[in-house]
């Protein structure tokens, strides 16, 4: 008897689980008419329709419910087999696609990567950075294997791991007379650099500033951590930082201080709960686990 392709089998449980075949060409990275040519042949193979078109929303036929109720142990049974061989391989290889903050890129993962080139040259690894809505969209369209986000981060498909804490903290021009630790009245008296709307990290400074009352007008938004710091150590104003950004001898021009009430963001891994965990995947997560 002939073996059922995989492929096939995989473009049929993507199309049901998303209702159409544009979304699930999307996800798997193929066009649509690849992925309805795969439920055809594996229809063809099997000699019976597998999928009905109910209005504009696809849905299993009976005999494609009867297979559908398989794949999910299908997909178990191989993702077995390939583990088991990939504990021989000497090396991880592939391709693995990272999806980050700009902060987090510039100041995190620089070593992680070294890191893993260095013991896995056959490895693969791309970076795209953006705001943690665009990158969990991304890993729940599969266009990215892992996330490093802040929280909140949520999705139907996705598994979320809390990874590290990052406290914020206020910086100012070196000489700059500030408290020990400084609060939102008090940083407000100053000109107010901030990171620019529609992030994670712009919203928990807004919050902050308006827990203590403060209904702050930033001096200036700006896109770049980096351009936030060099602004402020020219003296145009204060700014309400990661603590990541002013670590490891970024304080030279700047003065440093901690917030009062503290404040601070969660980082975490996000990837579909359905991804297939190569080695290189592995040694990838395990590698952004450390940071912890």
């Amino acid at each position: 008897m002939e073996r059922i392709n995989l492929d096939q089998l995989h473009g049929f449980a993507t199309a049901l689980e998303l209702g159409s075949f544009s979304a699930a060409a999307q996800r798997l990275d193929l066009t649509q008419p690849a992925v309805s040519l795969q439920v055809r042949q594996l229809e063809k193979r099997l000699g019976t329709p597998l999928i009905e078109r109910v209005g504009r929303v696809l849905r299993p036929t009976a005999a494609g419910a009867e297979l559908l109720a398989h794949v999910g142990r299908i997909d178990a049974v191989v993702a077995e087999a390939l583990e088991a061989v990939s504990r021989h391989a000497d090396s991880a290889t592939g391709r693995v696609r990272l999806g980050t903050g700009a902060t987090a890129c510039i100041y995190l993962l620089p070593p992680v990567l070294r890191s893993l080139r260095q013991c896995f040259p056959g490895l693969d690894i791309t970076v795209r950075t953006g705001n943690t809505a665009d990158i969990v969209q991304a890993v729940e369209d599969n266009t990215l294997d892992l996330g490093l986000v802040t929280l909140p981060a949520s999705g139907r498909m996705l598994e979320v791991s809390p990874l590290l804490d990052d406290s914020f903290v206020a910086i100012a021009p070196r000489g700059t007379a500030l408290p020990a630790r400084i609060g939102a009245k008090e940083l407000a008296r100053h000109p107010v650099l901030l990171y620019e709307p529609g992030g994670h990290t712009r919203r928990i400074a807004d919050a902050w500033f308006a827990r203590a009352g403060v209904a702050l007008q930033p001096a200036m938004s700006l896109g770049s951590v980096e351009a936030i710091k060099e602004l402020v150590a020219a003296g145009l104003g204060c700014a309400v930082l990661p603590g990541m950004a002013v670590r490891d001898g970024h304080q030279g021009n700047l003065e440093v201080r901690p917030l009062s009430p503290p404040l601070r963001r969660t980082l975490a891994v996000v990837m579909r709960r359905d991804k297939r965990l190569h080695r290189g995947l592995r040694e990838t997560m395990a590698a952004l686990q450390s940071l912890g």
